[in-house]
């Protein structure tokens, strides 16, 4: 990769720019934070305040207890995405916020197709791309089928643009991304474990 490219994304504010922390990459913010309302609207401010759209949004119980997780897909500098975390992370009731590349974590998707029937029994390439790309029916009537496809956006679009070429999409939807980090370290944990900590000592 050129050092001016953009990965994922494509987009950069200066094409000329040799400086790699002007260009736009994609980014992925783990918020973890105690079960409070408002906050998600909270969260929302603070991009729309820097004008960077939110690609996809998850919100979820994490493996501790009482603890939401909060999955926040952008696209933006690094620069601004080391701002956008230190702003989240002063948020009183945000325990933790961290960003990761791709190459940081592990990622899926989920998502549903609405299938014709009729298109699918007259065309039988419909049936063999939903094989060749690994997806599953889980319903089907006369009048339509719902298959099921789990795999990175590239995967799932792929399979999405593929049946709608052939006329066959009746609905798409996508789920927001869901990952785990890669690192051996559980931050959080930590994090709660030192804070219990000080806590005995006051």
């Amino acid at each position: 990769m050129k050092q001016n490219d953009c990965n994922i994304c494509g987009k950069c504010k200066d094409k000329a720019e040799k400086d790699l922390s002007l260009c736009e990459h994609l980014y992925t913010i783990l918020i973890y934070s105690e079960n409070v309302p408002g906050l998600l609207s909270q969260i929302s401010a603070i991009f729309t305040r820097r004008q960077v759209n939110i690609e996809t949004l998850n919100v979820c119980a994490s493996s501790t207890p009482g603890v939401h997780k909060y999955t926040v897909v952008c696209c933006c500098t690094e620069s601004m995405v080391i701002m956008l975390t230190k702003q989240i992370e002063k948020r009183i009731d945000v325990l933790q916020a961290r960003y990761y590349t791709d190459d940081e974590i592990f990622i899926n998707e989920t998502s549903l197709l609405k299938i014709s029937t009729p298109v699918m029994l007259e065309n039988a390439h419909v049936s063999e791309a939903i094989r060749e790309h690994n997806a599953h029916i889980i319903e089907v009537n006369p009048t339509y089928a719902t298959a099921e496809k789990t795999g990175s956006t590239e995967e799932i679009l792929s399979l999405y643009n593929t049946l709608n070429a052939m006329g066959a999409v009746l609905q798409f939807v996508r789920s927001g991304r869901i990952c785990i980090t890669k690192s051996k370290a559980e931050h959080l944990d930590e994090f709660i474990a030192r804070r219990e900590k000080e806590r005995e000592l006051k």
